[in-house]
């Protein structure tokens, strides 16, 4: 299974002087299985899984020192631990604090030595870290697959090239248009979580990939236990539901619990954030750069990490899923706007947390809205998002108007192509939104 981590991990172990590296992301996003496949590029591999092999913690207590840790290491492990030729994988570390602690150390003492640490809820291990020394560490943060790593899987790989080669001056030829549009109405089903994109992958099942995604679910939900001492299992598990009800539109904490006070809503909200399970869309002004300038943090959207997730949490009913059009599709739980919005948030830097940003008008009677505003360098770009193929573009026009731009993108079920002032982007073409390393396509 190929994935868009596998590229930046390679250029990491390439670096002449990189640093430890931190791989984050939610659970069961496919970290220790890229890890492992980077490993194959190493004479040895060291891999540790601190969950179950807790004794493995003790030579990280009071560890000041990496050399004689790592000759512990290898004794623990039975593999040489020999910079330039061993990967040491240091897995679900946040149930070993130490571990992460002593990262600086590797970086410090033995900057030879390819390191790489990951794990879920890393951001709660990091809490009770007073410092991980500044600079002496790098991070990555992995999501779900896109659309493009899941055609991978399921073996279309082949029309990736039509994807990226087309334009909005050359659209994609009507048979591949087809294609492409029914392969993402099953992306939008399965989602991006590896279990489930494996067994549909291995059985072309949606029934049996349903299961796997509600057992993840319910893995997910257990996890909320460990949280448990900071704010309330029950309202963790309301607010991450209604994140999925709440989709498409401001997130209103009165909509979780009525009775409770929106400070511990946007507690228990925080966490699920720290936990990779839910992405923020903050309301700009959009009136200049950069946008995160002009942010409101008390007004944004709330994205559930993975559509597949979303899909299984909102009460799907497959079979009327399988037989609707575009538009119900696209409309169920404002779709097409959670897809565009998680392709934005895996296709910018994976260096840094994702910054996503919406701009809404609120004035008597004519209320106007874009979903996306996107920034990259000097250049500011709006995204309107679309159900189906139809649609006007008032609010993406009013918002060029108000700000000088001289075009934007609108992303709906439709070909590639162009209106006036408008590039149309399909929504299969999401992760082309922004372009290369973290540029904006071009019309």
């Amino acid at each position: 299974m190929k994935r868009k981590i596998d590229s930046e991990l390679a250029a990491w172990s390439a670096e002449s002087q990189r640093k430890p590296l931190l791989l984050r992301g939610a659970r069961q996003v496919g970290k220790t299985y890229s890890v492992r496949m980077l490993g194959r590029r190493f004479r040895h591999c060291v891999e540790i899984n601190f969950e179950e092999k807790p004794d493995a913690g003790f030579f990280f207590k009071n560890a000041l020192s990496a050399q004689p840790l790592c000759e512990k290491l290898s004794v623990f492990a039975g593999t040489p631990i020999v910079p330039g030729e061993t990967l040491l994988f240091l897995d679900e570390v946040q149930a070993c604090p130490e571990v992460l602690a002593s990262l600086r150390y590797f970086h410090e003492q033995m900057p030879g030595l390819h390191v790489v640490a990951a794990g879920s809820l890393l951001e709660f291990a990091l809490q009770k870290i007073p410092s991980l020394g500044v600079g002496r560490i790098t991070s990555r943060f992995m999501y779900p697959l896109a659309f493009p790593e899941f055609l991978e899987a399921v073996g279309e790989g082949n029309l990736l090239h039509i994807v990226d080669s087309a334009s909005c001056s050359e659209p994609i030829d009507a048979p591949f248009h087809r294609k492409l549009s029914d392969l993402l109405r099953t992306y939008m089903l399965v989602g991006g979580m590896p279990e489930a994109v494996a067994k549909y992958a291995a059985t072309r099942d949606l029934l049996k990939t349903m299961n796997v995604l509600d057992d993840l679910i319910v893995t997910f939900f257990d996890d909320f236990e460990k949280y448990h001492r900071r704010t309330p299992v029950e309202r963790l598990d309301k607010t991450l539901r209604s994140v999925v009800s709440q989709a498409g539109g401001k997130f209103v904490c009165a909509a979780v619990e009525k009775e409770t006070k929106s400070t511990a809503i946007l507690g228990a909200l925080d966490l699920l954030v720290k936990a990779g399970l839910v992405h923020q869309v903050f309301q700009t002004a959009g009136a200049a750069l950069p946008l995160g300038a002009q942010a409101d943090a008390r007004r944004f959207k709330a994205l559930l990490f993975d559509v597949g997730i979303h899909q299984r949490l909102s009460g799907l009913d497959l079979s009327a899923y399988m037989t609707s059009n575009d538009a119900l599709l696209v409309n169920k739980g404002s779709m097409a706007e959670l897809v565009v919005g998680l392709h934005l948030a895996a296709y910018q830097s994976s260096h840094r947390r994702p910054e996503l940003y919406y701009w809404h008008r609120e004035v008597s009677g004519a209320n106007a809205e874009i979903d996306y505003l996107v920034q990259q360098g000097n250049l500011m770009c709006p995204i309107e998002v679309k159900a189906g193929t139809r649609g006007g573009m008032q609010s993406l026009r009013l918002f060029l108007k108000l700000r000088g731009l001289r075009s934007g993108l609108r992303v709906s079920m439709e070909n590639f192509g162009k209106i006036e002032d408008a590039g149309i982007v399909p929504l299969y073409a999401a992760h082309r939104l922004l372009e290369g390393n973290g540029t904006l396509m071009t019309l």
